[in-house]
């Protein structure tokens, strides 16, 4: 699967300029992050506040124990989290 950077080199070099999001759009509004691993488990939960205020959230978790590490789950859990800003923004600019 090519990478979000490769989908929008590839956007920008075929000059696809009609309205939409990039990822700088998305990172834009990201104004925090949150974390909280479930005590004892291999969950992270990551919350990501919009600069309006409204949340959302990503959630990661290793099969076993043995392969849990923190800081690879905090950032599947971001990127979870973060994927679901695009469709919440995508509906915000389709009515703009």
């Amino acid at each position: 699967m090519p990478s979000e950077d490769e989908i929008e080199k590839e956007i920008q070099e075929k000059g696809l300029t009609a309205k939409r999001l990039t990822p700088a759009d998305i990172d834009a509004v990201i104004a925090k992050e949150y974390y909280h691993r479930v005590p004892e488990t291999t969950m992270t939960i990551c919350v990501l506040t919009i600069r309006n205020g409204f949340m959302v959230t990503g959630e990661s978790a290793a099969v076993s124990l043995e392969n849990f590490d923190e800081e690879i789950g905090k950032k599947i859990a971001y990127e979870n989290a973060r994927n679901k800003i695009w469709a919440l923004e995508g509906y915000l600019l389709m009515n703009s």
